[in-house]
């Protein structure tokens, strides 16, 4: 199929199949709506729709970077669109390093489940002791022992662990290099291993969740896994996240710009249906019109920036783009905000019911701001950088 075409059939079957579900699907819990997600993602394969991002090789569309953008903010407009089409975080990210980092045992025993959909993943990286914006300085550690490493150590918003068959984690097994950047590497480890705990599955805005909707708490208790699980060599973790990290923030970015549109439909037919005195309709006060034009043109910059990204990191790679990464990392965060908070503003009370699907966002979505680096991180990297060209 050409893009254009899979553009259209996605975009039909998302409105079709998934959207109109969602008064029921957003209503329900993980292990009731999960037989009805799965029915609609074997129509996602039986459209020849499955794995949008990653390569025909692997039996993916193939699309790249930038095309996959304008997939994922189709996608985005429901909660469960990328994850009907098995695109959807934090596994297309495992699925993009094990493709590249994965040894022929884990592509076997790991990847090729995960990408007929067989199994999910979640990858723990963030723990509660450390700063999740400072990736080099973690608290879990991995100690090899003959031919195993012994794992210790504290995580949490391992986002999908409740229900997964295996965890990709971030921790130190070199902690005495002088270079901070060598000292973790990513190691596989089953969800069912002996040493890992299952704490809880943390509340975020009064809803713990379960299953692929929730962040758990985890902890290492001397849990043994083969050095064989390591992906990559020793001292690469940090640079294996950078490569999920690039083209993981199009994709979010994309989604966000999804969920800015649905709100920005919602928005203007609001303003245009409510009456708040004899004739006069929302959409007649000033407010309003300014929330509408600003908003408006806030998506249009935050997608063509996101293009522009895809664009540059198709062309010469994340590391070469992590300025413009960064960019859309939190500008396209903080556009989400807005419209998000301008949609409810002009549904007043109705806006903040689950009535609509705007309280839903404004729930889940506070958090990207914080998720994949803070705001500040980014701006600070940003600038940074801008600086360094001046020093030449």
């Amino acid at each position: 199929m050409e893009f254009k075409e899979i553009k259209e059939k996605i975009k039909s079957f998302v409105k079709k199949e998934i959207i109109a579900l969602e008064p029921w699907i957003l209503n329900s819990d993980w292990s009731d709506k999960l037989p009805k997600l799965n029915q609609i993602r074997e129509k996602v394969r039986a459209n020849k729709l499955w794995l949008p991002q990653i390569s025909k090789q692997y039996g993916g569309l193939g699309l790249n970077n930038e095309q996959f953008g304008e997939i994922s903010e189709i996608l985005g407009a429901s909660p469960y669109g990328h994850y009907c089409f098995n695109c959807q975080a934090p596994d297309a990210g495992n699925m993009e390093i094990l493709i590249e980092c994965g040894s022929d045992n884990q592509k076997e025993q790991y990847l090729y489940p995960l990408l007929e959909g067989k199994i999910r993943s979640c990858f723990a990286m963030t723990e509660p002791d450390f700063a999740g914006s400072n990736p080099t300085k973690m608290g879990t550690f991995a100690t090899k022992k003959g031919n195993d490493y012994i794992i210790n150590g504290h995580k949490w918003f391992t986002s999908g662990f409740d229900g997964s068959s295996f965890a990709i984690v971030m921790l130190i097994t070199n902690p005495k290099t002088d270079n901070p950047h060598k000292r973790a590497s990513q190691i596989i480890v089953p969800t069912d291993n002996k040493g890992l705990e299952f704490v809880r599955n943390v509340s975020v805005m009064g809803h713990s969740g379960s299953g692929w909707e929730s962040h758990a708490e985890i902890k290492f208790n001397d849990a043994v896994v083969s050095t064989s699980n390591i992906l990559g060599n020793e001292g690469e973790g940090f640079s294996i996240a950078q490569k999920r990290l690039g083209p993981g923030r199009i994709h979010h970015c994309m989604r966000w710009i999804g969920m800015c549109e649905r709100s920005f439909d919602l928005m203007c037919k609001r303003a245009l249906s409510r009456e708040i005195s004899q004739g006069i309709m929302l959409g007649n006060k000033q407010s309003v019109q300014n929330w509408i034009s600003e908003c408006r043109a806030e998506i249009n910059a935050a997608r063509l920036l996101v293009q522009d990204a895809a664009k540059k990191i198709d062309a010469h790679g994340s590391y070469k783009s992590r300025a413009d990464i960064s960019i859309i990392k939190f500008y396209c965060a903080q556009v989400l905000q807005k419209v998000v908070d301008c949609a409810i503003q002009v549904y007043g009370a109705k806006g903040v019911t689950d009535d609509t699907i705007l309280s839903y966002y404004y729930r889940h979505e506070r958090a990207a701001r914080i998720y994949d680096g803070a705001d500040e991180v980014h701006k600070s990297r940003v600038a940074k950088l801008i600086l360094k060209e001046y020093l030449k």
